[in-house]
């Protein structure tokens, strides 16, 4: 923020819509801390639902809502997460996911881009009054966004491949959102940047604001997933535990900058990308299509700091396919029943959706490669629920017919038990910078950024001083909502 222009007149009329929308902006430490949210907003909660249209329901971007839909007393607890028994993970390190679905939206890209358009109000950077939002997407940050934006009292356009979940488009439709669908899947990128292109040339009534090059994505998930699972371990841990790993999906490359955050606490772990196998864009420089939505492929995002990146997994999206009949059939939850794993952990595994499975799968195949013990836990984010896939689980029966115990004995015992180190790589010094050099041909070529930014990009000063940011944001937020006057 230091060093941004103010526009005065464009915040004026920002702050006259809040005034009457009735909207409070919540600042990030009360995102991270919700016990710091004034009472009177608390009060107001009490009535609404977790995904109803309601900008007080901006207070609920946070790891810290109570795993429950409705309003009531009790909002914010701790943070929601899960451990993976050993049962299921077949491995002597503790395993363990933050649960996205408990943010509205059932994701928590809600949060990230909150983190892009939060700062772009409060300097006047960007006219609700006047200007649409436009999120482009794989999936569920343009939901977040469009969430995010009519909350706000602003109209949005998401930008996502026609290829995606229908319960994507169905929700985007039903709040209202422009939807644009571009050709392809989960890997197609390029498609979506060449449609804001296009965006760009035709219309003067638009901000995007791109999850892959936006600095808000990757400094909210440093600073509320970061501290999030820094505050499950402090729960969690024994005398003799090590934070030994931290795995995410690169996708946007927001949640995995979590991991920059929580190597300033423990400089030993081991931050670990995961992405496609069809699509191993870090470990080969390859390319393909794939069905693990929510990750999408074939670039390297400009807001990854690759530096900090120690290796890479890449996961076959076949198993994440299997795994999810596995964990949500009736067949399938009953062998896992008979493999000693207890109820209360079958009914949470529809926490996961398909990319939180890879998750895992990325968290398995890092402990079997760093041959981790039961004094070892390795961190990953389960991003969103099967909530969003059923229709998913229906396309997969009417492909491959109903599940049988038998298919889920060969799935357990072949996506599960035989994960193993094939298709990891630790990655060098120079392996990194190779990555890093890789966003020139994205960015530079296609986006036009400039190659000295992407050279600075390189040097671990460059991402303090984003990371520091935070603070300056929260004030302007406060001053906004002063000039507001709700809180009053």
């Amino acid at each position: 923020m230091q060093g941004i222009k103010i526009n005065s007149s464009v915040l004026e009329k920002t702050v006259g819509r809040a005034r009457e929308k009735n909207i409070i902006l919540p600042t990030f430490s009360q995102q991270k801390n919700p016990d710091t949210i004034p009472q009177k907003i608390k009060e107001e909660l009490k009535d609404i639902g977790l995904w109803d249209i309601n900008s007080r329901n901006l207070f609920r971007i946070t790891w810290k809502n109570n795993p429950k839909e409705a309003g009531g007393d009790g909002l914010f607890g701790g943070v929601n997460f899960i451990e993976l028994p050993r049962e299921i993970t077949g491995i002597k390190a503790r395993v363990i996911g933050l649960v996205g679905k408990y943010f509205p939206t059932g994701s928590h890209k809600v949060g990230a881009a909150y983190g892009c358009l939060a700062p772009r109000l409060v300097t006047g950077e960007f006219d609700p009054t006047s200007q649409k939002a436009v999120w482009p997407s794989t999936g569920n940050y343009c939901r977040g966004g469009a969430f995010d934006s009519v909350l706000l009292g602003c109209a949005s356009i998401a930008i996502l491949p026609q290829g995606m979940s229908r319960e994507r488009f169905e929700w985007l439709e039903s709040v209202g959102s422009e939807v644009i669908a571009t050709p392809g899947t989960e890997s197609n990128v390029k498609e979506i940047y060449d449609k804001c292109w296009e965006l760009r040339r035709t219309r003067k009534d638009i901000v995007i604001f791109n999850q892959f090059d936006e600095f808000g994505n990757s400094i909210w998930h440093y600073h509320m997933t970061g501290s999030a699972l820094e505050e499950v371990y402090d729960k969690v841990k024994t005398s003799k535990s090590r934070f030994a790993a931290y795995c995410s999906a690169t996708g946007s490359a927001g949640t995995i900058a979590a991991g920059d955050y929580l190597r300033k606490k423990h400089p030993l772990i081991k931050v670990v990308a995961s992405e496609a196998l069809q699509c191993p864009t870090i470990l080969l420089n390859g390319f393909g299509e794939h069905r693990i939505e929510g990750i999408g492929d074939k670039h390297i995002p400009w807001i990854h700091n690759i530096r900090n990146t120690d290796a890479v997994t890449a996961i076959d999206d076949e198993d994440c396919i299997r795994l999810m009949r596995l964990f949500n059939e009736l067949e399938g939850q009953k062998a896992l029943g008979e493999k000693g794993i207890k109820k209360e952990i079958v009914e949470k595994l529809k926490l996961l959706g398909i990319s939180s499975i890879s998750n895992m799968l990325s968290a398995i195949k890092t402990a079997k490669y760093f041959e981790y013990g039961e004094d070892d836990i390795i961190f990953t984010v389960f991003t969103d629920s099967m909530d969003l896939y059923q229709s998913r689980l229906k396309e997969v029966r009417k492909q491959k017919g109903a599940y049988k115990r038998d298919n889920a004995l060969i799935d357990f015992e072949g996506c599960i038990e035989k994960c193993g180190i094939d298709y990891i790589k630790e990655l060098s010094y120079y392996e990194r910078k190779a990555v890093h050099n890789l966003k020139y041909f994205t960015w530079v070529e296609q986006q036009e950024k400039n190659s000295d930014d992407l050279k600075k990009m390189w040097h671990p000063e460059f991402w303090d001083e984003k990371f520091s940011n935070i603070d300056e944001w929260d004030k302007r937020i406060e001053d906004f909502n002063e000039r507001v006057g709700l809180l009053k």
